[in-house]
């Protein structure tokens, strides 16, 4: 017996080799995107009273009905979508939220379009449904979705397209003409779109987030993912949304059955009181985010580093070779986390096939005092990179 190649030959995730090379070294761990800091007390004193005094068997598979009433409230209020109950589920995270939906409506031999960079979650899914994965490359420094690749990317097999805003890694909210393209794109060819909008609340500057489902012509064919451990920062606490009409959702609420069941019920009620709080607390989120992320760039820019602009999420990225660093972005994390103390991504790991590029990712969700001393670290790092 042979186990499934698809996970029996992935390679240990960028994500776990760097933060165990971090551990190893006792370096500064600016990969893995999670913030330092407990998460809002709140919510953690929410989920230990429902931990002590209410309801710790099984839940609903669909979730707590007063969850999926609480997600639907807060993107009606928040995004001005017309939600029901019915059409939201909870997942153990956004991740199973995503191998549900993959699981739910891709068959063997569909052809599935995702944008590289790309979480690295996207394409063993889709393979271990039998799907076969069709990439778009977009390129730095400003990652834009162009109409004339989309449509070169799609054949007669092509079914669905896995789509993420703001995107991971790149840091990029996709424009009102890109979504608008995309919409063209996928109405005209009959496309089902998983659109996995995790850093919705994660924006770092004034634009708002657009939801996919709310562009003209999508909203019968979008699958919106959604995750509380990025609203809140409590990323080990794996609360993930789905959302979509009735026909889109059903299949996903079977698939999700089989996979994890049903979520932890304390922590279900603990995001249904966070859902509920008002808009100006994501918005202080969203500031203090965009505060670390402007320190993180300031600091490394101050030590010749050349920054990409960020729009949402916990990361920033460096072009190394337009900081004269001529190692390649793989190397150079290695290096870095082994000599000098800082763990980094390189983002050609979020490419298939696609060799070492020049683009490093930091995570800027951190003390101030540890974004200072990374990006010394850094700058001392650039400066024996530079003479070799």
């Amino acid at each position: 017996m042979k186990p499934s190649p698809v996970f029996a030959d992935a390679p240990v995730t960028i994500f776990e080799k760097m933060s165990g090379l971090a551990r190893e070294y006792g370096a500064i761990n600016l990969g893995q995107g999670f913030p330092e800091d407990p998460g809002p007390l709140a919510l953690r004193e929410r989920a230990a009273e429902a931990a002590i005094h209410g309801w710790n068997q099984y839940a609903p598979s669909r979730g707590l009905p007063e969850l999926r009433q609480a997600v639907a409230d807060h993107y009606n209020r928040m995004q001005s979508t017309a939600l029901t109950a019915q059409e939201v589920i909870i997942t153990s995270g956004a991740t199973e939220a995503i191998a549900a939906s993959v699981a739910a409506w891709v068959n063997p031999g569909d052809e599935v379009l995702i944008f590289e960079p790309a979480y690295d979650a996207y394409r063993p899914l889709i393979e271990r449904a039998g799907g076969v994965v069709k990439s778009v490359v977009l390129k730095p420094p400003h990652w834009d979705l162009h109409q004339e690749a989309l449509i070169a990317a799609i054949g007669p097999r092509t079914r669905a397209v896995l789509f993420n805003n703001p995107m991971n890694p790149a840091a990029k909210m996709f424009t009102a003409e890109e979504l608008a393209t995309l919409a063209r794109v996928c109405i005209a060819n009959d496309l089902l779109v998983i659109s996995d909008e995790v850093w919705e609340h994660v924006r770092l500057g004034d634009r708002r987030h657009l939801p996919l489902a709310l562009v003209d012509g999508m909203s019968e064919r979008t699958i919106k993912i959604g995750s509380a451990g990025k609203m809140f920062g409590l990323t080990g606490w794996k609360v993930g949304f789905v959302c979509a009409p009735q026909d889109l959702i059903d299949p996903v609420a079977r698939a999700h059955q089989f996979l994890t069941f049903a979520t932890p019920p304390l922590l279900q009620t603990a995001v249904c009181e966070g859902l509920g709080w008002d808009a100006s607390w994501f918005e202080a989120m969203g500031r203090d985010m965009g505060n670390r992320y402007a320190l993180l760039r300031h600091s490394l820019e101050a030590e010749g580093f050349r920054c990409l602009d960020s729009d949402g999420t916990y990361f920033l990225n460096v072009d190394l070779a337009a900081s004269g660093i001529g190692l390649g972005d793989a190397a150079f994390c290695e290096l870095c986390v082994r000599e000098h103390g800082v763990a980094a991504i390189p983002v050609s790991a979020f490419i298939q096939g696609g060799g070492q590029g020049s683009i490093i990712r930091l995570c800027f969700a951190k003390p101030d005092d540890v974004l200072l001393e990374a990006a010394g670290r850094l700058g001392r790092a650039r400066k024996i990179f530079t003479k070799r």
